[in-house]
């Protein structure tokens, strides 16, 4: 893709408006808070103070949107104080001395920018606060002051914390939610089935179902019964219904056993649906009755035989369970010893300085994004003290708000920010002018702003920086500040800011496309670890840890994730490929999705502990491992891999394996003659 087009996209990218689902009486709860500190301030400590609070409050706000399955006080907690923190070092370190102020600036940024390593969450947090320290850190004109300041910050985060606990909305929500996808995903599969017997499933709502089912200690005894188990069984659920549909190892392609697994599919997809509006909305299941006579028709045994039979029986036990655990009021409870636990914010120190080690790395796309970040950041703030304009933080703090790891969303956000920006400023100008606000009518029309902005952030950055510089119009206003005195440089600030990010990221970019053979790879091994793990439960059923399958798989769905991100990252980029193009990265991904998909077969029909070895799964498992590691090593050195290992030991198999077994194998073998095929020249 040509520079001009990258940039084209990035910035129609920037400026669309999404249709998505609002949350307007959250939105309604963190403006609420926003006006009390602003209020408050004005009546007791003047609008200096105001300002202050109103700054923690609206950072606080923010946080509690990011995408994270913490609960929403300690998101509030964590950004006010830490934005408090951020405020009086600041003050302290830069209130006599510029120099001395840009070297703390570079290492403030340079830290809060690495935090990307230990998610989008904790990075969007620390960079927000790294913007607003340049702001804040203005205001005060004594230590004292400085450190009341930071106070009324902090105040503004326990503000929004305290109303989040006093005032839930919609509690569990997200968790809901979550769950239902997961059933939901999994009722669209199960019919997408009865059409295509070889339909491809992607995992994501499983995997985002189950970041949201690890919960704190807190959390884990006040959740509710019908959030916890029900992952499990969707977790379950899904390699049974690809087992039942498949030919190879399942129903015969055409006949009446293919005509009941239609329709077993089609009940399942009704259970499953039943259960997710369930657990959605917190009411009883309702479930039509044909669905149920379906599963539990005698018939099926005539129909159906061996593993397909199996199948079905499998699943009707689990679709049971499933609408067990989805009804509400059950009077059942969570064991916190069953739930899969998540860290403190204090215990949460140590992963996090782990992350961030492992990323003190030379070719680390985090470290190049903080090196990246800082020298703009710190390039921002001298140029603004340079430029004859007033209020010289805006660059730097325009920069620091829009750069972010990749380079789609860099530019995107920078050219989305000026737009809103323009926009923002140009109304809010307007009213300024029209009505001629005093103290407290442009403290309200900053609430207004706020709440317009919570409420629409989701659709589009350039629609939230339009009410966020709205906001910070009016807020100043509230302080006595005309607006000739901050439109203009805010604009032209706001301008030499995303210039400066866009210049930085293409001077020292970290360009997606170049690591797409290393992430193939690492997708390639990971989905032979977990066939081989899964091989092994049939070489030894006594003595193989269940758990290995399960660490493996979701080894290896991580991967696949970080693969179809790393894909649509390079899609954006001015980068030509090397050596991986766009349908060689396509056609090798749907092969390792398929290769996934043949080792899910063959955990659906797991044997029992007291089930015979088969002694030609070690041999497979052994060279399956084997072939993998070697091909991830051949992708990773541009050569074509080979799988001559797996053919002879299938081709050695002299008499008959189970069916299962064997028609699993083939697939396996065949896709990844499939890879191969799309990595060949």
């Amino acid at each position: 893709m040509s520079w001009f087009r990258a940039v084209k996209e990035a910035a129609r990218s920037g400026m669309t408006v999404e249709r998505t689902r609002l949350e307007p009486l959250v939105a309604l709860r963190a403006a609420a808070g926003l006006a009390i500190v602003i209020g408050a301030g004005l009546a007791l400590l003047g609008p200096g103070a105001a300002a202050s609070s109103a700054f923690g409050a609206f950072m606080a706000a923010i946080a509690t949107f990011q995408q994270s399955w913490r609960p929403r006080p300690a998101l509030a907690l964590a950004s006010g104080l830490t934005l408090a923190v951020s405020t009086f070092v600041g003050y302290l370190v830069g209130s006599s001395d510029l120099g001395l102020f840009l070297v703390l600036l570079a290492v403030w940024t340079f830290a809060a920018s690495m935090l990307w390593a230990a998610g989008p969450t904790a990075g969007i947090i620390a960079s927000g606060n790294v913007a607003v320290m340049l702001v804040t850190v203005t205001l005060p004109t004594s230590v004292p002051q400085a450190a009341g300041h930071a106070a009324m910050i902090a105040a503004g985060g326990v503000v929004q914390a305290l109303l989040i606990v006093l005032f839930p909305v919609r509690r569990w929500g997200a968790q809901r939610d979550a769950l239902a996808d997961a059933l939901a995903a999994e009722a669209d599969y199960a019919r997408r089935l009865r059409q295509d017997p070889v339909a491809p499933f992607d995992p994501a709502p499983l995997m985002r179902a189950r970041a949201a089912a690890t919960v704190t200690p807190r959390q884990a005894r006040r959740r509710p019964a019908e959030l916890h188990g029900a992952r499990g069984l969707a977790e379950r659920i899904r390699p049974v219904l690809a087992s039942l549909a498949d030919p190879a190892v399942g129903a015969p392609a055409e006949g009446p056993g293919r005509d009941r697994v239609r329709e077993l599919l089609a009940a399942a997809g009704s259970v499953l649906d039943a259960a997710a509006h369930a657990i959605r909305h917190g009411e009883p299941v309702r479930l039509p009755a044909p669905s149920l006579a379906v599963l539990k028709s005698p018939d099926t045994a005539d129909l159906l035989t061996g593993a397909p039979l199996r199948a079905a029986r499998r699943l009707a036990a689990l679709l049971d369970d499933v609408l067990e655990t989805a009804e509400p009021g059950s009077g059942r409870t969570a064991d916190p010893g069953e739930s899969m636990l998540r860290p403190t914010l204090v215990g949460l120190v140590p992963p996090v300085l782990g992350a961030v080690r492992a990323e003190l790395r030379p070719g680390s796309p985090i470290l190049r994004h903080a090196l990246r970040v800082t020298a703009v950041t710190c390039a921002g703030l001298a140029i603004g003290h340079a430029l004859p304009l007033g209020h010289p933080y805006w660059a730097p703090m325009a920069s620091v708000m829009v750069m972010r790891p990749d380079f789609s969303q860099t530019y995107a956000r920078a050219v989305a920010r000026f737009g809103g920006t323009l926009v923002g400023v140009a109304v809010a100008t307007g009213v300024v002018q029209l009505f001629q606000p005093g103290m407290y009518l442009s403290g309200f029309l900053a609430v207004v702003s706020a709440g317009l902005m919570y409420v629409l952030m989701r659709t589009g950055y350039a629609v939230a920086q339009l009410f966020v510089s709205a906001y910070v119009v009016f807020l100043l206003g509230m302080g006595g500040v005309r607006w000739d005195q901050t439109v203009p440089d805010r604009v032209a600030l706001t301008l030499v800011g995303g210039v400066l990010a866009m210049i930085g990221y293409a001077l020292y970019p970290a360009w997606e496309t170049p690591r797409l053979r290393t992430r193939l790879a690492d997708w390639i091994a990971a989905d032979g670890r977990y066939a081989a793990a899964v091989l092994g439960q049939y070489a030894d059923p006594a003595g193989a840890r269940r758990a290995d399958v399960r660490e493996a798989l979701l080894a290896a769905r991580d991967a696949r994730i970080a693969w179809h991100e790393a894909v649509g990252r390079a899609e954006g980029e001015p980068v030509r490929h090397r050596g991986l193009s766009r349908a060689a990265a396509e056609q090798a991904g749907d092969a390792l999705a398929a290769l996934g998909r043949g080792a899910m077969l063959l955990e659906a029909h797991l044997p029992d502990r007291g089930h015979a070895p088969v002694p030609a799964a070690a041999d497979l498992a052994r060279a399956l491992h084997r072939a993998t590691e070697a091909g991830a090593k051949a992708v990773r050195e541009r050569r074509v891999p080979q799988w001559d290992g797996v053919r002879e030991v299938l081709a050695a198999w002299d008499a008959p394996e189970p069916g299962v077994l064997r028609g699993a194998a083939e697939q396996l073998l065949d896709s990844l003659d499939e890879v191969s095929e799309a990595l060949r020249p």
